[in-house]
């Protein structure tokens, strides 16, 4: 059974979001990403940080090496030694001149945010990646008291000692008929039918909970309705965006996405098929469709809009909707500058981009390129037409005396040479003055024609029905360059 220790988890939040902010113990150290990293980040980074435009004074204070490099005669953090850091210094001088960050510049650092930096520097200034860049370690879930093992998951075991320091309690337990109905909603975002509170309630066995959850899991709506989340990540829509919005046929990535949760396709599965799904060995349909998570982006095919713009417009979307999505990082800031804070080049972001930028779509209103998906009953009508057609196609092959002597008298009604006859005029006229002369030969030479005109022909009507008319145009030495017209071509 699929794991649902989030579920539990969720109750236990909400004890922890009703109590008080604790305030941090003196004799705990500070954590870096936790105490000083946002204000380091909102209030020096913008001007001393990785992007080499803005920076001033050639300081970076993103990076310990640059802030506790020698300048001189100082430092911007001496290590251990606040009195001594010239960081220390600007951020309480009352100096306009001096003061940090500068007036106009950000919203001064108030007491305790100044205390939280000196305490760092005294601490020994030490810097950290930010977290989501740590690698994972794995951690013993800490032993809990009885009284605060409100559950059997390692995930509430680290919860409950945390909340056992800051004199938290968790929510009372949920009665059955509230955990099924949010269980339900949890996993398909419908409620519970009366039948389905009746036989949970009724049922005091052991696993019951677990019975109903992987019940609940077996559901079609499960896939639909988590399904619904990536969904909106994929930024998927049924129509194409941009002001007339066209409708777009993409539905099938839709219903991939929920056969993939229904079916709980492993993840690194799901990534490979939506990202390169196309260049795997034999790529299944399924395989296809899932790269139009690619394909969700906006399309304008208004007239004036041009197919190479818009086709990087939508690589750059690629670009920055692979990384919210895989990365839960935000591309965009180097589209156009090295990012302020995340460890992000502009070379990086183009370096990406030029892995996604081999595709072919671009503002077109066909949104081609396309593939065709048929659905099971049609696959099954096709497999048979393709077979009956075969059949009917190596009948029609086999030579025989009847299939012989239809082919003669259907070649006897219907000549394959067709029997073209020249038609004589008998009198050409031009509307607006052109002089045209009818040849010996039945041609029309036509001189000093005006731009535009209208040329009436009268021919005679031969006998029989006339199926096709052939007007030929041919080339006269009297036309300019000997050619077929008075353009000189």
């Amino acid at each position: 059974m699929r794991s649902l220790g989030f579920l539990h988890l969720a109750v236990v939040f909400s004890g922890i979001l009703a109590g008080e902010a604790t305030p941090l113990p003196a004799a705990e150290p500070l954590d870096f990403n936790r105490d000083i990293r946002s204000l380091l980040f909102n209030s020096c980074v913008r001007c001393h940080g990785p992007d080499e435009e803005e920076r001033q004074a050639d300081l970076r204070l993103d990076l310990r090496a640059g802030a506790v490099s020698k300048r001189g005669d100082h430092a911007a953090i001496v290590p251990g030694k606040p009195e001594e850091s010239e960081l220390i210094r600007r951020i309480t001088s009352t100096d306009p001149e001096e003061m940090m960050p500068p007036p106009g510049m950000g919203k001064p650092l108030d007491p305790r945010e100044v205390e939280l930096l000196r305490r760092w520097v005294a601490e020994g200034a030490p810097y950290a990646v930010h977290w989501s860049y740590q690698a994972p370690r794995q951690q013993a879930p800490p032993d809990v008291p009885d009284q605060l093992a409100f559950s059997q998951t390692p995930i509430d075991r680290f919860v409950a000692t945390r909340m056992k320091e800051h004199g938290l309690t968790p929510s009372e337990e949920a009665d059955r008929s509230t955990l099924i109905r949010r269980v339900s909603l949890d996993l398909t975002g419908l409620p519970p039918t009366e039948e389905e509170v009746a036989a949970f309630l009724a049922d005091s066995s052991e696993g019951a909970y677990e019975r109903l959850v992987d019940r609940l899991l077996r559901k079609p709506a499960f896939g639909e309705h988590w399904a619904h989340m990536w969904l909106d990540l994929a930024r998927y829509a049924d129509s194409a965006g941009y002001a007339d919005d066209p409708i777009r046929t993409i539905w099938a990535y839709r219903d991939y996405v929920i056969r993939s949760f229904n079916a709980n396709q492993p993840f690194d599965q799901f990534t490979i098929e939506q990202l390169a799904g196309d260049l795997l060995p034999t790529p299944t349909e399924d395989q296809l469709i899932a790269t139009a998570f690619h394909r969700n982006t906006l399309t304008n095919n208004e007239g004036g809009t041009n197919d190479e713009e818009f086709r990087n417009v939508a690589v750059v979307d690629r670009v920055n909707t692979t990384f919210a999505v895989w990365m839960a990082t935000t591309m965009t800031c180097a589209q156009c500058h090295t990012h302020k804070y995340d460890p992000i080049t502009q070379k990086e972001f183009f370096q990406v981009f030029a892995i996604l930028n081999n595709t072919a779509d671009a503002d077109r209103r066909d949104e081609s390129p396309l593939i065709e998906i048929y659905s099971d009953e049609q696959k099954a009508n096709r497999t048979a037409w393709e077979t009956e057609l075969a059949q009917l196609n190596q009948t029609l092959k086999t030579p025989t005396p009847e299939l012989q002597a239809s082919l003669d008298q259907f070649d006897k009604e219907f000549p394959r040479e067709l029997p073209w006859q020249s038609l004589k005029p008998i009198q050409a006229q031009s509307r607006n003055g052109a002089e045209i002369t009818i040849q010996e030969d039945q041609g029309l030479l036509v001189k000093n024609p005006p731009k535009t005109d209208t040329t009436t022909v009268l021919l005679p009507a031969p006998a029989g029905p006339l199926a096709a008319l052939r007007l030929e145009v041919l080339p006269d030495p009297s036309l300019p360059g000997s050619g077929v017209g008075h353009a000189g071509g």
